[in-house]
């Protein structure tokens, strides 16, 4: 339905636009008019109507997306338009995120396979990947890396093609989450070098240490996740919640990340709006917070040293 209560696909409206919408052009028009008119929320890799509607087309016509204009004259076969019409109508009415829908989603310029066991790939942690952590890391090469609340893998995976030398654990408390991860494992043919881990954050990693520690927790408060538009009611709200302020994991993150980091390790963490409550709560830590070129804020990098330094400061904060 629009904001205004009309109902925007009466099966008199489907059947019109079917017989009558034809090329890539028009059915794009449309989507977007459709899109803007139910005021639906964008957020889940695309930020305007039509991105969103050019990936939901392109994933219906098996092509890439749609950045020659010479596509938009193409011509929508009756079954074509008859599928597309159906996403578009969950996308809209039921407010399904289009990942969800085509099952894919992409970070870092890498398909990734998503379902709603997993929240759909979105982090600015991927520029860092494409700049291999250079200024987190001074250069150096990780060995060892490991993607705490991986989710979908996507972190994990696209930091192997980073480090093509590099083993990457890939850690979640979800079982359901890393069979997902597994299948996009399987997909990038990484066997031999991601390795899916079940654990409450380190508890199955006594004794492991890394070079590079990325992790993208839950960050979300209580009172943000009572307001979060219907789209984000369909991803698992073990991968959004945390806590009252947010920061109820990356807390314990904070506080047992020194123990599993090599002596020049690096931990480098999202925790999105939360950044405020932590900088509140932690007002001694010396957070490196990063700038994005493509957006997003929320992420900082800290060393093994300054997670030492301020031990006392986190084992007094409460969980």
């Amino acid at each position: 339905m629009s904001d205004t209560g009309e109902l925007l696909f009466t099966p008199e409206l489907i059947s019109d636009a079917v017989a009558e919408l034809i090329t890539v052009h028009d059915w794009l028009r449309f989507a977007v008019s459709k899109m803007n008119q139910a005021d639906v929320y964008l957020g889940h890799g695309t930020d305007n109507p039509w991105d969103e509607a050019a990936n939901l087309l392109a994933f219906v016509l098996h092509m890439p997306v749609f950045t020659d204009e010479k596509l938009f004259a193409t011509r929508l076969t009756c079954a074509e338009r008859q599928r597309y019409i159906a996403l578009l109508q969950q996308r809209i009415e039921l407010r399904i995120p289009s990942a969800y829908l085509s099952r894919q989603a992409y970070f870092a310029g890498l398909p990734f396979y998503v379902d709603e066991r997993v929240l759909v790939p979105r982090s600015p942690i991927a520029e860092l990947i494409a700049d291999k952590f250079i200024r987190q890391l001074h250069g150096n090469t990780p060995a060892h890396i490991l993607d705490l609340c991986t989710g979908s893998g996507c972190i994990a995976i696209a930091c192997a093609y980073a480090f093509a030398e590099a083993q990457v654990d890939a850690v979640d408390i979800s079982p359901d989450a890393l069979e997902v991860a597994q299948m996009n494992i399987e997909h990038h043919g990484l066997e031999h070098r991601v390795f899916p881990i079940l654990s409450d954050g380190y508890d199955a990693l006594t004794g492991m240490q890394y070079d590079l520690i990325v992790t993208n927790p839950p960050y979300v408060d209580a009172d943000d996740m009572a307001d979060l538009p219907d789209e984000y009611r369909h991803e698992p709200e073990l991968g959004l919640a945390s806590g009252v302020d947010g920061l109820a994991l990356t807390r314990r993150i904070l506080r047992e990340a020194a123990a599993h980091l090599s002596d020049s390790g690096v931990l480098v963490c999202e925790v999105g709006n939360s950044m405020v409550q932590l900088q509140h709560d932690f007002p001694d830590v010396e957070f490196d917070w990063l700038e994005f070129s493509h957006g997003g804020l929320g992420v900082f990098a800290i060393s093994k040293a300054e997670l030492e330094r301020c031990q006392h400061l986190f084992k007094d904060a409460l969980c």
